[in-house]
């Protein structure tokens, strides 16, 4: 009864209406300064927080989608993964560590440490989010040597293999981000395996963004979470998924092997694609997985480049 007497004696409408009576002829200093923007398309301004993303970048009105699906040849694996990755793992929402490739970009733009905010509050920008995808600081991508404790590294590093694999190949190791821009510079598709349980927790979709961004075209996995699975082909990234008994472990994977992806012609729902896996020592190996695009809808997506290009086609046709 207090709360409501109150509420009576405040909440009278006479302060609104003579407060906000005038509000559309009369709007006030600060809302005339305020700059409007003119033309057709939007003037992105230069921020560290909002940014143009490059999803529609190359974009074409009338697509290829009718032809057999094309295979992911000579693709370098980025990185091996265990049990439980989570969407954290791939794209962490936390704060900006300042040695990340995430942090030196804010740096070289002008950002002090101090305003580095956190990935969350980034995922306007796409160079933020795109540099803190698998930047994880507790993840592991067991392609790295252990440690001499038997313990292993922990951080967003992969090793970038360069040359020919057949002997003549160098490794180096760096932040999967900076070895995702030498293998896209070089014009080499790259993938990911994994085990189970790949993208549990919570529903991220930078966390598909961000691995179709680096060019990495395929997560092999044990299993899926079944989200991020659906954001993956979301994204036009292919996640395929080992039959029972078989893992990247078993096949005595190192992470410098050469990787061809052949899906089946038609992408049909959850049918077998082969992949077969080129060794340093020049022999190979083909396996059997499964399609994990689980719809007609999804077969549509993926041959659209994703579902971004899809629905901005729909709009545009009808």
């Amino acid at each position: 009864q207090e709360v409501q007497a109150l509420v009576a004696s405040a909440m009278q409408g006479e302060a609104f209406r003579a407060n906000y009576a005038k509000v559309k002829t009369e709007p006030g200093a600060l809302w005339e300064a305020i700059e409007g923007v003119t033309g057709d398309t939007y003037d992105w301004p230069t921020s560290t927080y909002i940014a143009q993303p490059p999803f529609f970048e190359d974009f074409s009105l009338t697509p290829d989608t009718t032809s057999p699906a094309q295979p992911i040849g000579n693709a370098r694996i980025m990185a091996l993964f265990g049990d439980s990755i989570t969407t954290d793992h791939i794209s962490p929402a936390g704060a900006i560590k300042e040695s990340s490739p995430a942090g030196q970009w804010l740096k070289a733009h002008g950002v002090a440490k101090a305003d580095f905010n956190s990935y969350g509050s980034r995922r306007g920008n796409h160079e933020v989010m795109m540099r803190g995808t698998f930047a994880n600081v507790r993840i592991k991508n067991l392609m790295i040597p252990p440690l001499a404790d038997g313990s292993r590294e922990e951080g967003g590093v992969t090793l970038y293999h360069s040359g020919d694999g057949q002997g003549g190949s160098k490794s180096e190791k760096m932040p999967i981000y900076d070895a995702a821009m030498l293998y896209q510079a070089a014009g080499t598709p790259t993938v990911i395996f994994a085990g189970e349980e790949y993208g549990t927790g919570s529903s991220r979709d930078w966390a598909a963004k961000g691995t179709q961004l680096l060019g990495i075209q395929a997560v092999i996995a044990k299993s899926f979470e079944r989200i991020h699975r659906s954001n993956l082909v979301g994204m036009g990234v292919l996640p395929l998924q080992f039959l029972p008994g078989d893992s990247w472990e078993k096949l005595g994977l190192q992470g410098n092997e050469r990787v061809d992806v052949i899906p089946p012609a038609d992408l049909a729902p959850q049918s077998l694609a082969q992949v077969v896996i080129h060794r340093a020592d020049g022999s190979q190996q083909q396996l059997t997985v499964k399609l994990r695009i689980d719809t007609p809808i999804e077969v549509a997506y993926y041959r659209h480049g994703g579902i971004l290009p899809f629905v901005l086609r729909q709009l545009l046709a009808g």
